[in-house]
């Protein structure tokens, strides 16, 4: 089972993630401030990270940050005590991939890791599918059923990031610095340009919908 790093400077939080976590299956580690969270990670394989923002010596953004540099694949769930919208938008432009506002339900706590997991484990991948809609990332096709789409390049590069990691909030600063680059001079509104004609271009699909997440950004959400 993967292992999950726990950091939070609260002891009593801490032995209640990792009881939940282990209750399902989950193998844990734990710290009590970033710094010590750093070095855990770095002696200690792991497969996703329950990050606190308040914590001594080197708090959750910092902890994020450094994690992100260190591994742009590792899955990053922060716990916040407030639940502010400004927090959310800091977390995902550090690059946390969920939050979970304390107090929190157990269950919701076990979903959103083993969601986290599954969205990393689909976007180490070149091919995604979404019901009957497969987007190639190494050829750039787009068939949907027996059809074969052709879409602009940058609305093929948007749906594939958010496609990849279903469920997770971009704000449109990530996705222009990871699309456009980082040196793009434009608006930033061209992101909802984009997801405007995605919308459009896919109005009559029934297995997925990119939805607006007021004040963050945008996500893609897979129909059960």
């Amino acid at each position: 089972m993967p292992t999950i790093l726990v950091a939070d400077d609260d002891a009593n939080i801490r032995e209640l993630v990792c009881l939940f976590l282990k209750n399902d299956g989950f193998t844990t580690v734990e710290a009590a401030d970033g710094k010590q969270a750093l070095a855990v990670y770095a002696s200690t394989p792991v497969d996703l990270v329950v990050l606190d923002i308040m914590m001594p010596i080197m708090d959750g953004w910092a902890l994020c940050k450094e994690l992100r540099r260190a591994s742009p694949d590792l899955p990053l769930l922060m716990l916040t005590a407030r639940g502010e919208t400004w927090e959310k938008v800091k977390g995902f432009e550090l690059g946390t991939d969920d939050y979970l506002t304390k107090p929190f339900d157990p269950m919701e706590l076990t979903v959103r890791v083993r969601a986290l997991l599954k969205r990393y484990r689909i976007g180490s991948t070149q091919t995604i599918q979404l019901g009957n809609l497969i987007l190639n990332k190494q050829t750039y096709k787009v068939t949907m059923g027996t059809e074969s789409l052709s879409l602009p390049l940058k609305e093929f590069e948007l749906l594939y990031k958010l496609a990849g990691t279903p469920g997770q909030v971009y704000t449109r600063e990530q996705l222009i610095d990871q699309i456009w680059g980082i040196d793009y001079a434009g608006d930033d509104r061209t992101i909802d340009v984009h997801i405007k004609r995605l919308r459009e271009r896919f109005v009559a699909s029934t297995d997925f919908r990119i939805e607006t997440v007021r004040g963050l950004g945008y996500r893609l959400e897979v129909s059960e």
